[in-house]
C-alpha cells in the first residue's frame, strides 16, 4: 500500500539576533548624525555673507519649522508601528494601505499648513522675537519653505514605512539624499547665485520635494517584490482608518507634551541669566548627541517588536525587547562615561567664554547622568510604538510632565541644579509610567503563538 509523500516542512523564521538589531539601529544612528551637519552647513553658508542678521534669520526660520514639524512626528512613529505589524503578518495589501493612509494624512496636513500660513507666521514671529532686519529675512525664509510642507511630511511617512519594513539602508539613503542635496543647493544658491537667505530656503524646499519624489520611487520598487496589490477598500477600511487616526492622535498629544517640557526647560534656563542659559544650551547638545544613538536602538525595538506582534510570535517579541534593550543600555553607559571624562574638552570646543565654561562644567554631571537615566524611556517608547499602544504613551507623557512641573516647583531653591534634577526625573518618570503598562503588553504577546 503506497503512502503519499510528506509535505515539505517549512523552517520557522529565525528569532531576532544581535546582527538584526544592529542592521536596524546603525543606519538610524548614521542618519541622525547626518542631520545636524546640514544646520552647520546652512550656518556656514550664510556666515560667509558678513552680517550676523543672516545667521540669525536662518536659525530663526529653521527653528520655527523644527517645532512646527515636530508636532507631526506621529507620521513617522505611527507609520512604523502599523507597517511593522502588517509586515510581520505578511499582509501585502495592508502594507500598501499603511503607506497610502500615511501619505494621505501628510498631504492633508501639509496642505493645511500652507492654507494657514498667514496665521501660523503671525503666531510664530509673535512668540519668537528678533531684531527687525533679522525677522524680515526670517519671514522670507518662512514664506518660501512653507510650500514644501506636504512633501516634508510625506518624507516622515516614507521614513516610518521603510523602517517598519526594516529597509534601513533605503531609509538611510533617502535621508542622506535629502541632506546632501540640501547642502549642495545651499552652496549653489548662496555662493554662485548670491541669493542669500532666500537661497537657503529654496535649497531646502527643492531638497524636500526631491526626497519625497525619490522616496515614492523607491517605495514603488519595494512593492514590486511584495505579494498583494493596492486595494481601495482596504485603504478606506473604517476600522483601520479609526485605528490609524487614534494612533496618530495619541502620538501627537504625547509629542506636544514633550515639546512643552523641552521648551519649559529652555525658558527656565533663561530665567537664571544668559550665562546659565548658554551653559544649559551647550549641555543640551550632549543630550541631543546621545539621543541619536539611543534612538537607533529604540527604532530597532519599534520595527522588531511590531513585526513579532504582527506575526504573533511571543518568543520573537521577547527576544527583540531583550536584545535591543541590552544594546541600548550598553551604549548609554559608554555615552555617560564619555561625557563625564571628555565633557570639559568638548565644552571648551563649544565656547570660549570662561564663565560659561565654568558653569557648564559645574552642571556637567547632569548631562553625564542623563543617557543612563533616559535610555529606558527611549526603549519603552520604541516598544510601545511597535505595539501601537499609543494610548499608554499619551498617558505616560501626561503623568511625567505633571511630575516634572511639580519637581521643578519644589526644587526651585536648588537653582539650576534643581531644574536639571527635575528634568532628569522627567525622563525617569516617562520610563516608570510606561513600565507600569509593560506587563499587560507582555501578556498580550504571550497570548500569541510561539
Amino acid at each position: 500500500m503506497s503512502t503519499a509523500p510528506a509535505a515539505p516542512s517549512v523552517s520557522p523564521k529565525p528569532l531576532p539576533d544581535n546582527a538584526q538589531v544592529l542592521r536596524v539601529a546603525i543606519p538610524v544612528v548614521l542618519s541622525g548624525l547626518s542631520t545636524p551637519l546640514i544646520g552647520l552647513i546652512d550656518t556656514a553658508a550664510v556666515g560667509q555673507l558678513g552680517d550676523a542678521k543672516y545667521i540669525g534669520a536662518v536659525a530663526l526660520g529653521a527653528l520655527i519649522f523644527t517645532f512646527l514639524y515636530w508636532a507631526f512626528g506621529f507620521l513617522r512613529m505611527g507609520t512604523t508601528g502599523l507597517t511593522a505589524q502588517a509586515f510581520g503578518a505578511e499582509n501585502g495589501v495592508e502594507i500598501r494601505a499603511c503607506l497610502g493612509r500615511a501619505l494621505l494624512i501628510a498631504l492633508a496636513a501639509g496642505s493645511g499648513l500652507i492654507l494657514l500660513q498667514v496665521p501660523l507666521e503671525f503666531a510664530a514671529f509673535t512668540l519668537v522675537g528678533a531684531e527687525a532686519d533679522a525677522e524680515a529675512l526670517a519671514r522670507t525664509y518662512f514664506d518660501i519653505r512653507i510650500w514644501s510642507a506636504p512633501f516634508a511630511l510625506a518624507n516622515f511617512a516614507l521614513l516610518g514605512w521603510f523602517i517598519g519594513l526594516q529597509r534601513m539602508r533605503t531609509a538611510l539613503a533617502l535621508q542622506l539624499f535629502l541632506n546632501g542635496m540640501n547642502a549642495g543647493l545651499d552652496g549653489l544658491f548662496v555662493f554662485v547665485f548670491e541669493m542669500g537667505v532666500a537661497g537657503i530656503a529654496y535649497g531646502t524646499l527643492i531638497a524636500e520635494v526631491s526626497a519625497a519624489l525619490a522616496g515614492l520611487f523607491l517605495a514603488a520598487r519595494v512593492l514590486k517584490s511584495m505579494p498583494g496589490g493596492w486595494d481601495l477598500a482596504a485603504l478606506k477600511d473604517k476600522a483601520a482608518l479609526a485605528r490609524t487616526i487614534a494612533v496618530n492622535r495619541d502620538i501627537m498629544i504625547r509629542t506636544l507634551l514633550l515639546l512643552f517640557a523641552f521648551a519649559f526647560f529652555t525658558a527656565q534656563s533663561a530665567g537664571h541669566g544668559n550665562e546659565v542659559l548658554a551653559a544649559n544650551t551647550i549641555l543640551m547638545q550632549f543630550v541631543s548627541f546621545a539621543a541619536y544613538f539611543l534612538d537607533g536602538f529604540a527604532f530597532a525595538a519599534e520595527a522588531l517588536v511590531g513585526e513579532a506582534l504582527g506575526a504573533k510570535r511571543r518568543e520573537a517579541f521577547a527576544r527583540a525587547v531583550k536584545l535591543s534593550t541590552l544594546w541600548a543600555a550598553g551604549i548609554s553607559l559608554l555615552l555617560s562615561a564619555g561625557f563625564a571624562l571628555g565633557g570639559p574638552f568638548f565644552i571648551a570646543l563649544l565656547t570660549t567664554a570662561e564663565p560659561v565654561r565654568a558653569l557648564a562644567g559645574t552642571y556637567l554631571v547632569w548631562a553625564a547622568v542623563l543617557p543612563i537615566a533616559s535610555v529606558w524611556c527611549y526603549q519603552l517608547d520604541g516598544i510601545f510604538i511597535g505595539a501601537t499602544r499609543t494610548g499608554e504613551m499619551r498617558n505616560a507623557a501626561i503623568f511625567s510632565l505633571t511630575v516634572f512641573l511639580a519637581c521643578w516647583w519644589l526644587f526651585q531653591p536648588l537653582g539650576n541644579h534643581g531644574l536639571w534634577a527635575a528634568f532628569t526625573l522627567f525622563a525617569l518618570m516617562r520610563a516608570l509610567s510606561l513600565a507600569v503598562y509593560y506587563p499587560r503588553l507582555a501578556a498580550q504577546s504571550a497570548g500569541a503563538a510561539a
